[in-house]
């Protein structure tokens, strides 16, 4: 993969996700605020991340908290108001960060006034700012379309004798976006936010916002069966990823950079091909990054891995840039999933790849899994559909700060459980520790400043023994090898170099270690002799 020089920020940079209730609260209420983020923003910057990405903190409901928006251009009282959020906003700024915020484009909240006044009656004028249709002759919804939630993706309203859709939660009916009157507002809601200073946005779902003009039925997927999610029954071929939906983006796009250094980041479950689509073209670019979640999908094997990758790079046209994440929001911990030894493998395979890596908070203290008791389940699609593993609590759980009541979250008990094992792994215990995963985490994104082979440079996968995924990082005369053990048995190292950084204690030797990944320079004579 060829090497570039001119890179924004979002090219050489990385993400640091925040879920706000979960990250400090201010106010003793349990739940995280705005107010707490800012306090808590010297931990983000001893990091070394470049941008903060806020999930939703709009006026809601809360119905999937955060994710049914009741007002675009407000703060929810529960996270503050305005004023809280200009004041992070400047103190993000004054540390040398950038602010990003989640847009949902998808659906609204059921308590939107836009929706209020379009289920009020036919002939209201934002009537067909939301999507309406009669009943199928027997009564029943317009078609087979499932909720990502599991059940119909239809609801029936009484009041005016047609149905809305909602791709998630009835409490969060989809938005029409063939009504040039509702783009405008969407779009005019982006500028309010461009206007207060942030620095780009996280669109969710971007992939849902146009649906297939007739509504067709979806067809039947023949993969699928009993035990898994609802949703998968069908392949969502019209109510997901419509060409339309694509000049969308490219006027998001158009609107970010008329203001200059601002990123959107698109939030796309497709494979590659059609994946690649949402970059646009060069005369007509779309989103910057097309969030690339196959690290968090794909099986944890060397041999998986490397096709995985190379298939990605492959995919992407000339003028894309290539984006990670291993956890996220929705996600499982990725220490959960691997356990911590493997966890910190991934930390320097999302760090050392080519292209903007996203962390998500507490990935970096290592926490693994929480199981989260009946009664305090709060995530809505573990509850419609329990059983399944699906729950999202467990990563949504509160960032434990030190070893004092409620790790130092709240002064309340918080909304969500800690991870049973705060008292030892919290920030505070982490800080002073050298071999802890905060120091690992803090080491390697110090390691992507110093060295533009890693943040910029060009990408080649090695050979490497069985279990082993090697490759190289070369900017200008500089060359970084990356080798990692992803077995816990020893294996020959690949490579040879100066050493700059193992994930275990001590320099690396001969021999990869089991649950090792290392970083070396190429030595001066290497140099000479190419």
């Amino acid at each position: 993969m060829s090497e570039r020089h001119d890179h924004p920020w979002w090219e050489s940079g990385t993400v640091y996700q925040v879920y706000p209730r979960s990250f400090q609260d201010s106010d003793g209420d349990g739940v995280g605020d705005l107010a707490g983020i800012e306090r808590r923003l010297d931990h983000i910057v001893s990091l070394g991340v470049d941008a903060i990405w806020l999930s939703p903190i709009f006026p809601s409901p809360m119905a999937d908290f955060g994710y049914d928006v009741a007002d675009y251009c407000a703060v929810d009282a529960l996270f503050g108001d305005l004023a809280a959020f200009d004041r992070l906003l400047a103190a993000v700024h004054a540390r040398g960060l950038r602010l990003l915020l989640d847009f949902v484009p998808n659906h609204s909240s059921d308590q939107h006034p836009w929706f209020a006044a379009s289920r009020s009656s036919r002939t209201d004028p934002k009537r067909d700012w939301y999507i309406w249709r009669d009943p199928a002759a027997d009564g029943g919804p317009p078609n087979n379309w499932i909720s990502d939630f599991g059940g119909s993706a239809w609801e029936y309203d009484a009041a005016t004798g047609q149905y809305y859709l909602h791709a998630f939660l009835k409490e969060q009916p989809d938005l029409n976006w063939r009504n040039p009157e509702l783009k405008a507002a969407m779009l005019d809601a982006m500028r309010f936010w461009f206007d207060r200073g942030v620095d780009g946005f996280r669109i969710d779902v971007l992939w849902h916002i146009v649906k297939a003009d007739r509504l067709p039925d979806n067809p039947r997927n023949p993969a699928w069966c009993p035990g898994v999610r609802d949703r998968d029954r069908l392949l969502q071929h019209h109510s997901t990823d419509q060409p339309e939906a694509h000049a969308i983006s490219a006027e998001m796009r158009a609107l970010a950079d008329g203001y200059g250094g601002r990123v959107l980041i698109g939030e796309i479950f497709l494979p590659n091909d059609r994946h690649a689509r949402w970059f646009g073209t060069v005369d007509r670019p779309q989103v910057h990054l097309p969030f690339n979640f196959q690290l968090i999908e794909s099986s944890w094997d060397a041999a998986g891995l490397r096709g995985m990758i190379a298939a990605y790079e492959a995919s992407l046209p000339p003028h894309g840039w290539p984006n990670w994440v291993i956890g996220s929001h929705d996600a499982p911990r990725i220490a959960a999933r691997l356990g911590e030894a493997q966890a910190r493998v991934a930390a320097m395979l999302l760090l050392t790849l080519r292209g903007t890596p996203t962390l998500y908070q507490g990935d970096e203290l290592g926490i693994g899994r929480v199981d989260i008791a009946a009664d305090r389940i709060r995530d809505p699609q573990d509850l419609r559909e329990p059983g399944l593993g699906i729950g999202r609590d467990r990563s949504r759980t509160p960032m434990p700060w030190d070893a004092s009541a409620h790790a130092g979250f709240s002064t309340a008990e918080p909304w969500l459980p800690l991870n049973p094992d705060w008292a030892t792994r919290n920030v505070a215990a982490q800080e002073g520790d050298p071999a802890s995963m905060l120091t690992l985490y803090r080491r390697l994104l110090g390691l992507r400043r110093a060295h533009r082979a890693l943040s910029v440079g060009a990408f080649r996968l090695l050979d490497a023994a069985d279990g082993v995924l090697a490759y190289e990082r070369r900017h200008g005369d500089e060359l970084l090898r990356i080798a990692l053990n992803l077995t816990g048995e020893a294996r020959p190292l690949p490579i040879e170099g100066e050493p700059l950084l193992s994930t275990h204690a001590g320099d690396p030797v001969a021999t990869l270690r089991p649950n090792e990944g290392v970083i070396l320079r190429r030595g001066d004579d290497e140099r000479t002799m190419t």
